[in-house]
């Protein structure tokens, strides 16, 4: 693993994840209650044996640097690095990034040293586990040049995925990026039976798709990217290498989420909340790794909590009523209050005695959820005052709204914006 170097994209502006990247970047975006999306690939890259990694970012990178910076620290004796890379003038460049490829071209002089020799690309906003070594030795076994890692899914699922076909020695012969039609999906499509017998439960799972983790041989990477201006791997890049070079099919058939819409962040937030979640966060020889924050245990006096997460240093008052939810670090849930199949990021500080005494904001609500107050399939980001009496449902069942008093509806889940503030009886 000396070998190997780890590229890590942020991605780009995170508009299918707006308002929760308005402040922040798509990796720093808070993940159940305690971690950031970044946690995911860093852990997974750590108990893989990797520890040189580079993170690419390029929008609203400030909280992002700043958790890798208070997170990811390596002694002298071992090495390693967890550094981000972002966006910035040179003299070969002088543009934002513009797809995956091109920032990885953009940052090729990070990556020539005589020591590499495969270079690991991963995506910023996925949720999963995986040992890249395994990766990795099947790149080497089969004597590839490029990897990815695939996932079998269903053709309904197909249209927003890069589709491949692989051969029996399990080298991919087709890609498509993201077929929209069936006869755009029909050269890839996959018999199951073929699935099921790799040892993988296909389930009648028709399709291979693209994880978006691919190993490249350093050199070979560095052809491609010379070669081909495309700026994205999926659509242009990885076609061509399929053309020109021995790519093969690494098979994961473990959990696999693509957080990168509002949808998909709640739907995963409140998975791993249930009973028998589909990520399990207990997994103590594979723990999810992030900031060591020194907060006192949560106080609850009686409250009700039914299949919920509940992070450090929270405050929840008599009566309150918590079911299927996330709550965030140093939440204060105030008496009488329901919080139901909901998402609440929690609070960056605390606030001091002599800012919640009475008359101390004129009358704005204090961090936290108000009494009285109801929060129902709904996603809170940080530092939001809700205040007495507010209801965050969506009884009417739109589907989306722009952002209205700091609320904004995205897949019919309201989300209220980093320090919203909802004064006493908003009702949405």
């Amino acid at each position: 693993m000396k070998n190997v170097i780890t590229l890590v994209l942020g991605g780009g502006r995170g508009t299918r994840l707006y308002p929760l990247t308005k402040y922040r970047s798509k990796p720093a975006v808070p993940l159940a209650g305690k971690y950031r999306l970044i946690d995911i690939p860093l852990s997974n890259c750590l108990h893989s044996g990797l520890n040189r990694i580079y993170v690419l970012t390029q929008f609203n990178s400030v909280s992002l640097h700043r958790h890798i910076g208070g997170t990811y620290a390596f002694d002298a004796f071992r090495g390693g690095f967890v550094e981000i890379l972002a966006a910035q003038q040179t003299f070969g460049h002088s543009d934002w990034y513009q797809g995956t490829a091109d920032a990885v071209r953009q940052n090729l002089p990070y990556i020539q040293q005589p020591d590499i020799d495969l270079v690991l690309i991963l995506s910023g906003d996925q949720l999963y586990r995986m040992d890249y070594r395994e990766m990795i030795e099947v790149h080497r076994r089969a004597g590839a040049e490029v990897t990815i890692s695939t996932v079998p899914v269903h053709s309904k699922d197909a249209s927003g995925l890069g589709i491949m076909q692989m051969n029996e020695d399990g080298r991919i012969v087709k890609f498509v990026e993201k077929p929209k039609t069936e006869e755009a999906l029909a050269p890839v499509r996959t018999d199951p039976s073929w699935i099921d017998a790799r040892g993988i439960a296909s389930g009648g799972r028709d399709c291979l798709a693209s994880t978006g983790i691919y190993v490249f041989n350093r050199d070979t990477l560095f052809d491609l990217l010379e070669k081909h201006s495309a700026p994205d791997f999926g659509k242009e890049i990885l076609p061509a290498a399929i053309q020109s070079h021995r790519v093969q099919a690494h098979l994961f058939d473990d959990y696999w989420e693509d957080i990168g819409t509002i949808k998909a962040f709640y739907e995963a937030n409140l998975a791993m909340a249930s009973k028998n979640p589909p990520f399990q966060l207990v997994m103590p020889e594979r723990p999810i790794y992030s900031r060591a924050r020194y907060l006192p245990p949560t106080y609850l006096e009686g409250a009700t909590v039914r299949g919920s997460l509940l992070a450090d240093g929270c405050i929840i008052e008599e009566g309150a009523v918590i079911e299927n939810s996330i709550i965030g670090l140093r939440c204060r849930i105030g008496r009488n209050v329901t919080i139901r199949n909901s998402v609440l990021m929690g609070n960056d500080f605390y606030e001091t005695a002599e800012e919640t005494a009475p008359g101390h904001r004129s009358g704005q609500p204090l961090l936290g959820v108000g009494e009285g107050s109801t929060i129902e399939g709904a996603i809170l980001d940080k530092n939001c005052r809700i205040g007495r009496d507010v209801q965050v449902i969506n009884r009417e069942g739109v589907e989306n709204r722009d952002e209205i008093d700091s609320v904004m509806i995205c897949d019919g889940i309201p989300v209220v914006s980093k320090s919203g503030v909802l004064p006493d009886g908003w009702v949405l």
